[in-house]
């Protein structure tokens, strides 16, 4: 119990630095994991961070960056928790951007369809992503029978899973 109220309270901590002061200002330990993530995202894209998830991705441990730009632009930045590497970068857009609508060969209920009938549960988020390499993504948030949550990202031009992934615990909300 007190090791989870430390957890939190250092992760409030990370979070309220990141609010109010720029990443230059965090200096992890060498066994922090999380604050080497977070001023490798923040250094990645510079700005607010809203959301963390932290997951397990093909059996790494993955943390999930939300950031705010100070333009607006919302991103999604992944970073391996084991090296403190970033492994993934996504510009998180609306539904109707026109980016994503262009690329986007599936409409976004045939994408659900096929993400619930690999892990059926209920859907308690949708994102709509555009890849680093240049490629657009459904993300489903799937909440499943026994309360576990898995992120199902789908191919907006295949209509393909290309990725999926079990969230162990988020700080922050959902859009």
């Amino acid at each position: 119990m007190i090791r989870s109220i430390l957890v939190v309270a250092a992760v409030t901590a990370i979070f309220s630095n990141t609010a109010s002061a720029g990443h230059e200002t965090i200096k992890p330990h060498k066994a922090d994991s999380l604050g080497k993530c977070v001023k490798a995202a923040l250094s990645k894209h510079e700005g607010k961070i809203v959301k963390m998830e932290f997951k397990s991705e093909n059996k790494s441990p993955i943390y999930e960056f939300d950031i705010e730009s100070a333009d607006g632009t919302a991103w999604d930045v992944e970073c391996n928790a084991q090296t403190g590497k970033i492994t993934e970068i996504e510009e998180e857009v609306k539904a109707d951007d026109a980016r994503f609508k262009a690329l986007a060969k599936v409409s976004e209920a045939d994408a659900k369809a096929t993400a619930l009938a690999a892990f059926p549960g209920k859907v308690v988020e949708t994102e709509y992503e555009l890849e680093s390499d240049g490629k657009a993504s459904y993300e489903f948030d799937i909440l499943e029978a026994d309360g576990e949550e898995i992120k199902v990202e789908v191919d907006a031009t295949t209509g393909k899973i290309v990725e999926h992934d079990y969230e162990v615990y988020q700080i922050g909300q959902e859009d």
